[in-house]
């Protein structure tokens, strides 16, 4: 039986398809595959090669310096964790810690599942209500553990109706 990812179609074509045949877009096509799919399937990064006529390898050197762009699947439900000064001395490591326990990765990661990815950041820009994180594109403060679960458990829900 195939997951849904196998039986996407990961071409990316539909978005490569509406830039024109211009290498300075190249940035703008990657970060929509990237938008679309959650990272950048190689079978887009070959297409997006023949259709701007470049090397793949320099696709993938764009794809690998940029740390919002991934060349692996990530989660359904991306979390972002801040961990710059305001955020680390607030308690950023303890929020850490109970994602990786509620959870069970580490950032960098994603669940066998695809449900979840959590990544770090120096700074998300809310210092004011340190700590933060992100999922998807909603942002949560002042955080404590028991806050961070009650907040896994609403995206838990989501993703079982």
């Amino acid at each position: 039986m195939l997951t849904k990812q196998q039986n996407e179609d990961l071409s990316g074509q539909d978005v490569i398809q509406k830039y024109p045949k211009e290498q300075r877009f190249t940035l703008a096509i990657l970060q929509d595959i990237q938008r679309k799919y959650k990272y950048i399937p190689r079978e887009a990064l070959e297409n997006l090669a023949k259709y701007l006529d470049t090397p793949v390898s320099r696709l993938y050197g764009m794809a690998t310096f940029y740390k919002a762009l991934s060349l692996t699947p990530k989660g359904e439900n991306i979390i972002t964790v801040c961990d710059g000064t305001a955020c680390h001395v607030a308690g950023s490591m303890v929020v850490m810690d109970e994602l990786e326990k509620a959870i069970g990765i580490k950032p960098g990661e994603t669940t066998e599942d695809l449900k979840f990815s959590i990544n770090t950041v120096n700074c998300i820009g809310c210092c004011a209500i340190a700590p933060v994180m992100m999922i998807n594109d909603k942002y949560y403060g002042n955080l404590t553990p028991k806050l961070v679960e009650e907040i896994l458990s609403e995206y838990r829900s989501e993703s079982d109706e």
